[in-house]
């Protein structure tokens, strides 16, 4: 099947005898003992969560997905599972929150060496004798860097390290990190998954189940950190619409991209569909679109960035992404002092309004500073 076909009926499980076209949400929090799916609790397996994650393995080409509470639960989870003393090598322009796990959280335990992830060669000079895990984001969040999954899957291999890569700006409409040589698939389903910024969740996808994968399982199951039967529920039902949003958002982004790309007031533009943009070519070799966040450096400094902001209508100043409606944040703003994200550098979640709307409101947001 296809992977609009797929969105819609895999993992469609109807658990109850009415003849429903959709699957019910299972509420309980405990089974009866025997059942035919082997179910006993809740915080280790519910019929809606393994409907989820049947849906978003075989969107990602994997062979098993485990679902999460949060993005974030979903890469700590990765982290949880090496053994004590792994050395991990990281973006350099990652997104903060599971910096801040490899960093806070994971202090002491692990060693984590952060690279521009784009630079073939700064990936190799990090590699150490106890390397376990490259952790790659493409694109990167929120400098948009590209990084060739298919050559870094050979260093991580070469090192018997295992290859994770966020998934998340992408989605499997747009990249199949699995299929380019990674192991282990990561998502904030938060964010295009959900696509309507109401749901919290993240989610991993693996190649092969192996030891390492029965890890990640036994940290989600004894960890708890998972989603609601609602949530699952909810979730599925927005997937099920993915492919056409994300081909909206992309459509959208590129022609945001032009406009910011000619504007005067714009010092830089970063968008892997602009073939001015450094990793484009590696881009388009493994990407089958480009995502539908944009970012920008506005002439002036964080002021001026911040003055445009507060006079947009249609974008809501606001932090995360992949939602229908635009956002549009400074990243520096709320990443903390230690960032090395430019402060004048602002982050376009791109929704799905029509385009001449949001040019209009850009256009006048731009006279104001």
């Amino acid at each position: 099947m296809k992977f609009e076909t797929r969105a819609i009926h895999k993992g469609n499980h109807i658990t109850d005898n009415t003849g429903s076209v959709v699957q019910p949400i299972t509420l309980s929090t405990t089974f009866e003992h025997g059942n035919e799916a082997g179910l006993l609790y809740t915080r280790a397996g519910n019929p809606n969560r393994l409907a989820l994650e049947e849906l978003i393995a075989s969107l990602e080409q994997g062979v098993d997905a485990a679902a999460f509470s949060s993005g974030n639960a979903a890469g700590t989870a990765v982290f949880q599972a090496l053994e004590p003393g792994s050395h991990i090598i990281a973006p350099d322009d990652m997104y903060h929150g599971l910096h801040n796990s490899m960093t806070m959280l994971f202090k002491g335990i692990h060693e984590v060496s952060f690279v521009d992830m784009s630079k073939l060669e700064e990936i190799k000079k990090a590699i150490r004798p106890t390397t376990r895990l490259f952790w790659v984001e493409t694109p990167s969040n929120p400098l948009l860097k590209i990084t060739d999954i298919r050559k870094v899957a050979e260093l991580a291999h070469e090192q018997g390290a295992i290859l994770a890569c966020d998934n998340t700006f992408a989605t499997p409409v747009f990249q199949n990190p699995l299929l380019l040589g990674a192991d282990i698939v990561m998502h904030s389903s938060t964010k295009y998954f959900g696509g309507h910024s109401d749901l919290l969740g993240g989610a991993l996808v693996t190649k092969v189940k192996n030891d390492f994968w029965t890890r990640i399982r036994t940290v989600q199951r004894v960890g708890g950190a998972v989603p609601s039967p609602t949530d699952c529920y909810w979730l599925g039902r927005s997937i099920k619409s993915l492919a056409y949003r994300m081909k909206g958002h992309a459509e959208h982004a590129a022609i945001l991209a032009e406009y910011f790309l000619a504007h005067p007031k714009v010092e830089k533009v970063f968008y892997p569909g602009l073939t001015n943009h450094p990793g484009h070519a590696i881009a388009a070799s493994q990407m089958s679109g480009f995502g539908g966040v944009v970012s920008i450096q506005v002439k002036g400094g964080a002021a001026a960035a911040d003055k445009l902001i507060s006079e947009l209508h249609l974008f809501a100043n606001a932090t995360s992404l992949g939602g229908i409606e635009s956002l549009i944040e400074r990243r520096a703003a709320v990443e903390g002092p230690d960032t090395l994200t430019p402060q004048n550098l602002i982050r376009v979640s791109v929704g799905l309004e029509h385009t001449d709307d949001l040019l209009t409101d850009l256009d006048q947001a731009f006279s104001k500073i």
